[in-house]
C-alpha cells in the first residue's frame, strides 16, 4: 500500500484511511493520489466483507487542496483525450467509494476547496472541524476552470440547481458553521479526537448508508429544469450571466451548462458531461492565462519574491498618516484592522475626526452583517487617533502621506513629520504619479523614504504598488514590503519613474478611450468595448470618477517638471477632449454632477446625450475589433516600455499589477500574459496595423520586436 492514503482498520474493523502526499505541505490530485486512490479503493472492494465503515480523513494542515494546478496548466489540446480519460478514472474511484455499500465518512480536519470538497462530497456523512479558518467550497472557476472531479454533479443533487449556483458559478467559501447551516456538512466537531468519535458513532448508527441521489425515487431539491420556477429562473440566468461575464470567462458558462444539462440526466450521464465541460476548459487558453497569473505568480509574489533578501522580518507598530481625505482614512482603516496603532492626521481636528468616522462606517457594516463583533470593532477604532498636531506622531515607525498631488504641499507635510517621528522611521507617500526621488529631497533620510501608492477603494483593492527611489535603502524597501503583507494586501515592486507602473498604464486606457471620443467614435461603442474587452468599467465612465480636472492638474504638473528638465511632454489627442469637457462644457466629472455621463438623483447613470451632437461623426466609426485591441494594445505596450526602462523588475509584478491596480482584463492573465497568448509575432504584427491606422504610440517597443524575432515569451 502507498504512503500516500494511510489504511489502518481497527479492531471495530472500521478502516480510517488518512491521505498524505508525500513531500508536499497539502494533498493534491496529482498522479500519485490516483494510483493510491485507485489501490486504496480496489482494497476497500476486496476486503468489504470484514469492514464496518469507512473514515477519510487527511494527515496535513488541510484536508485536501484540489487539482495539481502544476499538471492542469501543462494540458493541450492535443492531450484532450487521455485528460479526459483520466478525469472519467478520477471520477470513477469517487463513485465506487460511495456505492461500496458501507458508510463512508469524512472528517474534514481543515480546508477542503476544489477537489478537497468534491472528495468530501463522495462521502455519505461529512464532519468538519468547528474552526473559523476552515473553508469549505470549489474555486475552481476563479482560476478558469469548473470542478471536475463531480463536484457540479454532487452540489446539483445536494442542493439543487438554484442554491448550488453560487458555490459552482461565482466560486463561493464557506466557513464550518455557514457550511451546516447551509446542508453541505452534516456535524461540527470540536477536535480531531471528538471528529473521529462523531464519525464511528455515526457509522456505528448507519450501517447502510447510501448517498440521497441514490435511493429510489429521489429527486433534485427544487426540481428540475423542466419544473416551472426552475425554468423561469433559466429563462433569464444565461443573460444574467453574460452580463457579468462580458463573454470573456468561458467557465462560468460551462459550469452553467453542465449542471442544467446533467440535472436532466442520471448521475452517470451527468459525471460524463461535466467530464467533457471540464476538459474543454482545462486544454483552453484563458484557464492557462488564469492559473499562471491568480496562482503561480501571485504565490511567488506573496512569497516575497520582490523582496530584498537579508533582512529580518519588521513588524511596524505604529503608522502616522498625513491627511485624512479618502485615501488617508482607508489607509488608517487598513492599518487599524491589520492591529496596527495609527495617528490620522490634517489641517484641523475636525477633518481628523471625519476620517476616523469612515472607519467607523466601514466597522459598523461589519457588526451588522455578524461578520464582527462589538467588542472587536470597538478595539479596532480605539487605534486610531485622530489629531491636528504634529507632535502625535512621536513614536511612529511609518509614516505615510496621503495628502493632494501637489509637491510643495507633500515637501512641507512629510518633513513635519520626519522631524516628530522615531529617528530610524520610514517616510512613504501615496502619490500615484510623482516621482519619489525628487519628493524625497524633503526629508533628511533619503534612503528611508519610499512610495507607497494604495488604490481606491483602499478597503476593497488588493493592490499596494511600492516604489523605490534613486535613494531608497534595501532596508526600507523590505519593511515596505513587510508592512503591505502585515495590511494584508499584495505588493508589487517597481522603480522610480514618472506615474511608475499602475498610473502610467492606467493613463494610455483612459487617454485612448477619450481620443478615440475625440476622433468621433460613438461613446457608447467605446464604453460597451471595453467592458466587452474585460475591463471592469469604460474609459469614459472611469474618466468621470477620477475627474478631468484631476487629470488635468497632472498633466500640468508634468509639463511644469518636464519643462525644469529641459523636456516637454509628448501631445496626445486626448488633451483635446479634457480641455473641451472642463473649460467649454463644464462638465469635469462625476462630483461636480457630471462630465461623459449624467448622474440623476436616485437614477441611473446614462452617457450625456449631447456626446453625440458635440462629438460624434458618422464616418468615423471603427470596428469593434479596433475599439477593443486599441484599449488593451496600448495598455500591453506601455506595459512593456515600463519593463524596458526598467520600472518593472518582474512578469509577476506586471501582471498582478496591472489586473489589481488597474483593472486590465483578467482572463488574459494579465498585460504581458495578453501578448504571449495572443502570439508575440501576432501581437507585434497587429501592434504595427494600429500604429499605421492610429498613431506612433502603438509602435512596438525595442523589447518586444527583440522578443519576437527570438520567439520568446515574457
Amino acid at each position: 500500500m502507498t504512503d500516500a492514503i494511510r489504511y489502518e482498520k481497527g479492531q471495530d474493523n472500521i478502516v480510517v484511511l488518512t491521505m498524505d502526499m508525500p513531500g508536499q505541505s497539502a494533498n493534491t490530485m496529482n498522479a500519485t493520489y490516483r494510483a493510491a486512490m485507485a489501490a486504496t479503493v480496489a482494497r476497500l472492494e476486496a476486503e468489504k466483507d470484514s469492514i464496518v465503515g469507512v473514515i477519510l480523513t487527511s494527515a496535513k494542515k488541510t484536508f485536501f487542496a484540489g487539482g495539481d494546478l502544476g499538471e492542469l496548466i501543462k494540458v493541450t489540446k492535443a492531450d484532450a483525450q487521455n485528460f479526459y480519460q483520466m478525469i472519467l478514472e478520477l471520477k470513477g474511484q469517487l463513485r465506487r467509494l460511495e456505492t461500496l455499500g458501507k458508510p463512508v465518512v469524512a472528517a474534514i480536519n481543515g480546508a477542503a476547496l476544489g477537489g478537497g470538497w468534491e472528495i468530501a462530497l463522495a462521502c455519505h456523512h461529512r464532519i468538519v472541524l468547528d474552526n473559523p479558518s476552515v473553508q469549505l467550497g470549489l474555486p475552481e472557476v476563479t482560476l478558469g476552470l469548473l470542478p471536475g472531479g463531480g463536484g457540479v454533479v454532487r452540489m446539483v443533487r445536494l442542493l439543487g440547481l438554484e442554491k448550488s449556483l453560487p458555490y459552482l458559478a461565482e466560486g463561493k467559501k464557506v466557513r464550518p458553521d455557514a457550511a451546516l447551516k447551509a446542508g453541505l456538512v452534516h456535524e461540527l466537531a470540536t477536535d480531531a479526537d471528538d471528529m473521529l468519535a462523531k464519525a464511528r458513532a455515526w457509522i456505528a448508527a448507519n450501517p447502510t448508508a447510501v448517498q440521497p441521489w441514490d435511493v429510489k425515487g429521489y429527486k433534485i431539491p427544487g426540481g428540475t429544469p423542466s419544473t416551472p420556477s426552475v425554468a423561469q429562473m433559466l429563462a433569464i440566468a444565461p443573460s444574467v450571466l453574460r452580463d457579468k461575464t462580458k463573454g470573456c470567462f468561458p467557465a462560468p458558462e460551462k459550469i452553467m451548462c453542465a449542471a442544467v444539462e446533467g440535472a436532466q440526466v442520471d448521475f452517470d450521464t451527468a459525471q460524463i458531461i461535466e467530464a467533457r465541460y471540464f476538459t474543454e476548459l482545462a486544454t483552453g487558453q484563458v484557464a492557462k492565462n488564469m492559473i499562471g497569473t491568480f496562482w503561480f505568480q501571485l504565490n511567488e509574489i506573496n512569497a516575497g519574491g520582490s523582496r530584498p533578501q537579508g533582512f529580518a522580518p519588521y513588524v511596524t507598530k505604529k503608522v502616522g498618516v498625513l491627511g485624512a481625505g479618502m485615501m488617508g482614512a482607508g489607509i488608517a482603516y487598513v492599518s487599524a484592522a491589520a492591529g496596527i496603532e495609527v495617528v490620522l492626521k490634517d489641517v484641523s481636528l475636525e477633518a481628523a475626526e471625519k476620517g476616523k468616522s469612515y472607519s467607523a462606517k466601514l466597522l459598523e457594516k461589519k457588526v451588522g452583517r455578524g461578520h464582527m463583533s462589538a467588542e472587536k470593532r470597538d478595539a479596532v477604532l480605539a487605534r486610531i487617533t485622530a489629531t491636528d498636531k504634529e507632535a502625535d506622531f512621536a513614536g511612529c515607525d511609518l509614516i505615510i502621506e496621503a495628502v493632494f498631488e501637489d509637491r510643495e504641499l507633500k515637501a512641507k507635510v512629510t518633513a513635519a513629520a520626519e522631524a516628530t517621528a522615531l529617528s530610524d522611521a520610514v517616510i512613504a507617500s501615496n502619490t500615484s504619479t510623482l516621482p519619489i526621488t525628487g519628493l524625497a529631497t524633503a526629508v533628511q533620510k533619503q534612503d528611508k523614504f519610499i512610495g507607497l501608492h494604495f488604490f481606491s477603494p483602499v478597503d476593497k483593492m488588493p493592490l499596494v504598488e511600492i516604489i523605490k527611489g534613486a535613494n531608497t535603502s534595501d532596508e526600507t524597501l523590505a519593511r515596505g514590503f513587510d508592512y503591505v503583507m502585515q495590511i494584508k494586501k499584495t505588493p508589487i515592486v517597481v522603480n522610480d519613474s514618472r506615474g511608475f507602473f499602475t498610473s502610467r498604464v492606467f493613463g494610455t486606457f483612459t487617454n485612448e478611450g477619450l481620443a478615440m471620443l475625440g476622433e468621433g467614435v460613438s461613446a457608447a461603442l467605446i464604453e460597451n468595448e471595453a467592458r466587452k474587452a474585460g475591463m471592469p468599467v469604460g474609459p469614459l465612465a472611469i474618466s468621470d470618477e477620477v475627474s478631468m480636472s484631476l487629470m488635468d492638474h497632472i498633466r500640468k504638473q508634468t509639463i511644469k517638471d518636464l519643462a525644469a528638465e529641459g523636456k516637454q511632454i509628448p501631445d496626445h489627442p486626448a488633451y483635446a477632449v479634457i480641455d473641451l469637457m472642463l473649460n467649454e462644457y463644464k462638465r469635469p466629472g462625476k462630483a461636480a454632477g457630471g462630465g461623459f455621463y449624467d448622474y440623476p438623483a436616485g437614477g441611473k447613470k446614462h452617457l450625456w446625450p449631447e456626446l453625440k451632437a458635440r462629438f460624434e461623426q458618422a464616418d468615423a466609426q471603427i470596428s469593434q475589433e479596433d475599439v477593443r485591441d486599441r484599449i488593451l494594445f496600448i495598455q500591453a505596450i506601455e506595459t512593456v516600455r515600463c519593463v524596458e526602462e526598467g520600472v518593472l523588475k518582474s512578469v509577476a509584478d506586471a501582471n498582478i499589477g496591472s489586473i489589481f491596480g488597474i483593472g486590465f482584463a483578467a482572463w488574459t492573465g494579465g498585460a504581458l500574459q495578453f501578448i504571449n497568448q495572443y502570439g508575440i509575432q501576432d501581437f507585434v504584427a497587429r501592434a504595427q496595423y494600429l500604429a499605421e491606422q492610429y498613431g506612433e504610440r502603438f509602435l512596438p517597443p525595442a523589447l518586444l520586436l527583440e522578443k519576437a524575432a527570438k520567439k520568446q515569451n515574457f
